[in-house]
């Protein structure tokens, strides 16, 4: 592990913290957590970020995972289909990376970020179950689509680009699958502790996680996203709607700042 003053490191197992909590209700922790190792770890090397991230993401999301799967009905059989096509198209899209000029990319993610957002804000409807209502059923057309597109289509932008990942599963799962706000949040859990995997094993082969770090600011990672997951399933959909929003227009405050800086 790096040399780290003491301060640097409650910081980072702070953020650790909040962006488990955040992912776990709606995706998007990394977007905090990946920035916070960046400052944290100056001279540290991109892929040593990056794999660090990774190991304390995981752990995270793997935590949230178990709690939304004890405690509601999830469809895992499906998730885990959506994340093992979502493996695959990130696969695929790391190879066009070299290909892809990221100065286009990001205004294009800033316009469909800002559209999104008007979307959750005019239509509050979405992602919402009506009470004593059930869940509609998963056909085989929905559940297809959602692996090809949700899973392929998703997962190759996350080998590509990257960020917001996790709120494009949540929303694109809510769309595809007819699922509530809270069910899609916890069926993208499942999708990203896949992706996460096959990215971490590829880190751990090429020796590139500072693992005593990861550790540490793991366990910090791991309460916040039980919390997250516990939060947004006593409050419902309503409270994941708002944490929605906050994200995606973090997202395109984040994603403007890095364009027109």
């Amino acid at each position: 592990m790096p040399d780290i003053a003491l301060s640097t490191l409650v910081l980072l197992c702070l953020a650790a913290l909040v962006a488990g909590w955040i992912d776990a209700v709606v995706g998007g922790g990394g977007l905090l957590l990946l920035p916070a190792l960046l400052i944290g770890l100056p001279n540290a090397t991109y892929p040593y970020v990056t794999g660090t991230n990774k190991a304390v993401a995981i752990v995270g999301t793997t935590g949230a995972a178990v709690t939304y799967v004890r405690k509601t009905k999830v469809p895992v059989w499906t998730a885990v289909r959506v994340g093992l096509a979502a493996l695959a198209g990130s696969t695929a899209g790391a190879l066009f990376t070299t290909a892809v000029d990221e100065e286009i990319l990001r205004p294009l993610i800033i316009v469909v970020l800002v559209a999104v957002a008007a979307f959750v804000i005019l239509k509050p409807s979405f992602g919402a179950r009506p009470e004593g209502e059930d869940r509609a059923p998963l056909t085989r057309a929905r559940v297809v689509t959602a692996i090809v597109l949700v899973g392929g289509g998703i997962g190759f932008y996350d080998g590509l680009f990257g960020p917001g990942t996790g709120t494009f599963l949540v929303l694109a799962l809510t769309a595809v699958l007819h699922l509530d706000l809270v069910t899609a949040s916890a069926t993208a859990k499942i999708v990203n502790v896949c992706t996460n995997a096959g990215a971490l094993a590829m880190f751990a082969y090429q020796g590139t996680v500072y693992w005593q770090l990861a550790a540490l600011m793991a366990a910090f990672n791991l309460a916040g996203g039980m919390a997250g997951a516990r939060m947004a399933l006593s409050k419902g959909s309503g409270f994941v709607r708002g944490v929605l929003l906050v994200v995606v227009l973090s997202m395109v405050a984040k994603l403007g700042w890095d364009q027109w800086s």
